[in-house]
């Protein structure tokens, strides 16, 4: 008893014991906001890309929310909404945001302005041998596939465009010999090549068959509007027998002239049931700048296929020290 009352009358001892007590805590709150710091962080691609799963699944709910405001059908939804009361504000596009997380370096490839894209781990496919990209629609430049040509070591680019006579000034001939193909070609839903063709359509599913193709690493598209239905008859089938799609990345302008919302939002879903999520979406401006008193119908969005098996969503397979096959 004399001793914790000499205790409480010694001011060393009482400093001493809250010194403890700070210590204490210090190390007890640093412990916890270290251990959620690192349950929370993604180590592993897969990780990454569960986590921008969940995202983009919270989008698809707010976007029903959204249609059921603003619609409430879908067929009710008014793709650019006038100037006028109650000014609702949002478009089209404001249905359809790239809320899916790239889980690599993101990067635009090819010029600023019209013509450039953005890609997902580019590094991915750098010294990738079997490297494949096919290109729809070249006439207004080939700076996306110079830069893709430049920044590879085997990539081979399989380029068409009816209105084309070939790749621009941009690539190297001696690129173009070694690693392009180019036909005077137009993407369609259906196949009309004859002899007698003026225009020869082909779907993708033929002419990666023709190529002896089973895989695509990046797929560029634009079409002029042709993308609706182009798109629409190569992924229908491999969503009805429930495979994935044999592609890595997408890149499209989405033309909507003369489009309704119901289509557009169909169109959408048939590419996210597929497995292909936005990761990046820009308009172009420069079609808006030349076009001012239309609405704003061309955007670009960029999809990374989320489904099956492509080096943008699975580590390479290499062999280890003792010649068997490991993860990288």
């Amino acid at each position: 008893m004399q001793t914790m009352a000499t205790s409480a009358r010694n001011p060393r001892l009482i400093v001493l014991a809250l010194v403890l007590c700070a210590g204490v805590l210090y190390l007890f709150l640093h412990t916890a906001v270290s251990t959620t710091f690192y349950e929370t962080r993604d180590p592993t691609l897969q990780d990454r890309l569960g986590r921008s799963e969940k995202i983009y699944q919270s989008m698809l709910k707010n976007r029903s929310d959204m249609i059921r405001k603003f619609g409430p059908r879908a067929e009710d939804v008014v793709m650019f909404p006038p100037d006028k009361d109650p000014w609702p504000a949002y478009t089209a596009w404001d249905f359809f945001p790239p809320a899916f997380n790239c889980p690599h370096e993101r990067e635009r490839i090819g010029v600023l302005g019209d013509g450039g894209k953005w890609v997902c781990g580019l590094s991915r496919i750098a010294h990738k041998p079997d490297c494949i990209i096919y290109s729809f629609g070249i006439s207004g430049g080939s700076s996306f596939e110079a830069e893709l040509l430049s920044r590879t070591k085997h990539c081979q680019i399989y380029a068409y465009d009816p209105r084309s006579k070939g790749l621009g000034w941009d690539v190297p001939k001696s690129l173009k010999r070694s690693r392009t193909h180019f036909k005077p070609f137009q993407l369609a839903e259906y196949d009309a090549y004859g002899p007698t063709a003026e225009t020869k359509l082909w779907t993708l599913k033929s002419l990666m068959a023709a190529n002896g193709h089973n895989h695509i690493d990046i797929l560029k598209i634009d079409l002029e509007g042709w993308e609706f239905k182009a798109m629409t008859e190569f992924i229908r089938p491999f969503i009805d027998a429930e495979d994935p799609l044999p592609i890595g990345q997408l890149h499209m302008e989405i033309h909507t002239w003369g489009k309704k919302f119901k289509e557009l939002l169909t169109f959408f879903k048939d590419l996210e049931d597929a497995g292909l999520r936005p990761f990046m979406r820009e308009s172009n401006l420069v079609y808006t700048n030349y076009n001012r008193a239309s609405d704003q119908d061309l955007v670009e969005y960029s999809f990374l296929n989320t489904q099956g098996s492509n080096i943008f969503i699975e580590d390479p397979v290499q062999p280890n020290v003792h010649g068997q096959r490991s993860s990288r």
